[in-house]
């Protein structure tokens, strides 16, 4: 009976074994899966927060954008105002006789002069003239056709008059230049 008592302490003994490996185990499997929850929430942070910063980067690329065009293009309603300012002055020079220049030349001198500080200014904030000449090509970027006529001796789309100036500010066209195109000569 001594040998049942041993073998039953035995079976005892591997049972309490056995359980409490089966209680270790099933703590270390959940340590694991506590782990692998962690793992899995951490990266979705990492991701999060990746995705912050690239959104921060973005954010501040087209803010910069934003403050660049605004510097650069932020006074073009004011220039576009100003080109009939040009316009009338430039007019007004060129409708002066050499009579009037004798009589007027003062006058017609600080015209000029306000007609140069105007230009300065302009080329000072990125404002440049567009000046087609007689016998250049059209330009749909660059030029506004007013009226198409056929002109012998040119070739369809050779400018045959400019009728107002055009202004591009930095890279964009503030007003087309006005011309008069030549369309196909007449047989």
């Amino acid at each position: 009976m001594a040998e049942a008592n041993e073998n039953e302490f035995l079976d005892n003994i591997e049972e309490a074994m056995a359980e409490e490996y089966a209680a270790e185990e099933a703590e270390i499997d959940d340590e694991a899966l506590a782990l692998e929850e962690l793992r899995a929430e951490r990266d979705q942070y990492k991701d999060r927060f990746t995705r912050a910063l690239a959104d921060a980067e973005n954010a501040r690329k087209r803010s910069e954008k934003d403050r660049r065009e605004a510097e650069n293009y932020g006074g073009s309603k004011l220039a576009r105002d100003m080109l009939p300012v040009y316009d009338n002055m430039k007019r007004a020079l060129e409708a002066a006789t050499d009579e009037q220049r004798e009589v007027s030349g003062p006058l017609l001198e600080g015209v000029d002069l306000t007609m140069r500080e105007l230009l300065n200014v302009f080329k000072k904030h990125g404002i440049e003239v567009i000046s087609p000449e007689v016998g250049d090509r059209f330009d749909p970027q660059q030029h506004q056709a007013m009226f198409e006529a056929p002109v012998p001796g040119t070739k369809s789309g050779d400018i045959i008059q400019v009728a107002a100036e055009g202004f591009m500010l930095h890279d964009r066209l503030l007003r087309p230049a006005q011309v008069g195109v030549s369309s196909q000569p007449a047989s």
